[in-house]
């Protein structure tokens, strides 16, 4: 039986207090690559929006959901099983490692093939040129990128992530995309073209350190059996991922088919300035996992709970005040992009109250992934579901009641939120009730932080728009961040702005018990 804590919630072991320092230096490396990431999306948008144009933009969207859902199916749930797999011990890391890229570069490989040859669901608008063809060879360099860095987060080289994802993919798309407007044989091309040399450089960014890190496999044979096995045990994780990517790609999906391909375009730059706080919950992921199988073998549930709801409340503080800094601004944001792209404000404002509400959903099933898979994916399908039914039936409705495109948008992005609110609720509950805790993020204070936040974002939304932009932004977050560090960070909370120091990563090594989902509910209920 295990006893109570008597330490209590508020103050955690060492091995808690360890624990929370990881999550913390985790979090903090990543945050500072999601600032990268938001300064080098801006100029890909810009560029985008105001020299290749809505209607581009839009095609290359669509294009883009099929390579990126097909990236992540590719990875066969490598992206948080791989971790798993080296824990178990037995064999030389190089070669589990070797064991998954091959099996991603199969598939994967498989998937582009059938797309190339295929190409229709892609272009549901048309093409914007032949180059566009090419777009299925990305999803191979995109779903070996995913095993590798899973291979280098196992390790706690959280900074490979950083220069892959928020540093070079996004300059190199950038800077192309730029420099291939001054070159006529290939500027129709270029949104295609500057997608596939972000995707590779990002690849290479990625082999480098885990070359050095885990070196060649020595005496490596590929094994069949072993392979097959190990896509077969991680299809649920691998479901799950690009179910939940695909929660953030139906609504492009679905829109393409209802509204114009400018409009289409439109929703493409609210999404991805949407999805920079979107960002955020991955600065935990690599973490979190090997935090909460440690302690699901040590069978404290408690301490899952407790990492649970701080991380959760980590990543909910942060979005709330980057959700308010961008929708408050959000027409002189997206008049960045263009001016015909302010249409997209509605959009962007319920995108961004999605991002918040998903937050609970997010850290809930970094938890569910060990402790019930198939129960986790079968709440992801019926979120899937449900966004496409709600997407259908908002724009749908929208359209009959005679509204214009950028509303028929923004009902696509509230069927979203719907859906994400669902899925948080839905998944807390179900991992409170195996744990035998309560499971929230949400504190009173930041209703008290985002109060004053509004009204400071309001009176800057009255001055013209650069300094709405240069100042309101920061006036927003300074706000926001001065309320919620007073009034809502506790002693544990700012860990998060602390030097980690020496602080031992969390051991991985110790694989989870297979009979952990069946041992759970009844420890819970001796606790």
């Amino acid at each position: 039986m295990t006893g109570p804590d008597t330490a209590g919630p508020a103050s955690p072991d060492e091995g808690g207090s360890s624990d929370l320092a990881t999550l913390a230096k985790g979090g903090r490396t990543n945050f500072f690559g999601f600032l990268l990431r938001l300064l080098a999306r801006l100029p890909f948008l810009f560029i985008a929006g105001r020299f290749y144009g809505a209607d581009q933009l839009g095609r290359f969207a669509s294009a883009l959901i099929i390579i990126e859902i097909g990236g992540q199916l590719a990875t066969l749930g490598l992206k948080r099983g791989l971790a798993k797999e080296l824990g178990q011990g037995g064999r030389e890391e190089a070669a589990v490692v070797a064991d998954g890229l091959l099996l991603s570069l199969l598939f994967s490989s498989l998937l582009a093939g059938i797309l190339f040859v295929f190409p229709d669901p892609m272009f549901p608008n048309g093409m914007n040129s032949r180059w566009d063809l090419l777009l299925p060879f990305a999803l191979v360099f995109l779903s070996l990128t995913e095993v590798m860095l899973a291979a280098l987060a196992f390790r706690y080289n959280i900074a490979a992530t950083v220069r892959s994802r928020a540093v070079v993919e996004p300059w190199v798309l950038s800077i192309a995309a730029g420099t291939l407007l001054f070159v006529p044989a290939l500027a129709e091309g270029g949104l295609a073209i500057s997608y596939l040399l972000s995707v590779f450089a990002a690849a290479v960014t990625a082999f480098i350190p885990m070359l050095r890190m885990y070196g060649l496999p020595r005496d490596w044979a590929p094994q069949t059996i072993r392979l097959l096995r190990l896509a077969r045990e991680n299809l649920p994780l691998a479901l799950a991922d690009a179910i939940e990517w695909g929660t953030r790609r139906l609504d492009i999906a679905i829109l393409g088919f209802f509204v114009s391909p400018a409009t289409v375009g439109i929703y493409y730059v609210a999404v991805q300035v949407a999805s920079l706080p979107q960002k955020l919950k991955t600065s935990f992921e690599p973490i979190l996992g090997p935090v909460i199988v440690r302690k699901l073998n040590e069978k404290d549930y408690a301490a899952i709970a407790r990492q649970v709801c701080q991380a959760g409340f980590w990543i909910i503080a942060a979005q709330t005040g980057v959700a308010l800094a961008l929708g408050i601004t959000g027409e002189a944001v997206m008049g960045l992009v263009g001016p015909g792209f302010v249409g997209g404000t509605g959009a962007l404002a319920f995108l961004l109250l999605a991002e918040v509400v998903a937050a609970t959903a997010v850290v809930s099933e970094a938890a569910l992934i060990y402790l019930a898979r198939m129960r986790n994916l079968a709440v992801s399908i019926a979120t899937i579901c449900l966004q496409a039914v709600l997407t259908l039936a908002l724009v749908t409705a929208a359209q009959r009641l005679g509204l214009a495109e950028p509303y028929q948008a923004a009902s696509a992005a509230l069927a979203l939120g719907l859906a994400l609110g669902f899925a948080s609720i839905t998944k807390s509950r179900m991992l409170g009730r195996m744990l035998g805790e309560s499971i929230n993020n949400f504190r009173w204070p930041l209703i008290w932080a985002i109060a004053p936040a509004v009204v400071v974002g309001y009176l800057f939304t009255l001055t013209p728009e650069w300094i709405e932009l240069a100042v309101g932004v920061l006036a927003i977050l300074a706000t926001y961040g001065f309320v919620i560090w007073r009034k809502g960070f506790g002693p544990e909370d700012r860990v998060l702005f602390k030097s980690a120091g020496k602080a031992v990563p969390v051991p991985a090594d110790t694989p989870l018990p297979p009979s952990a989902e069946e041992a759970l509910p009844s420890a819970a209920g001796e606790r």
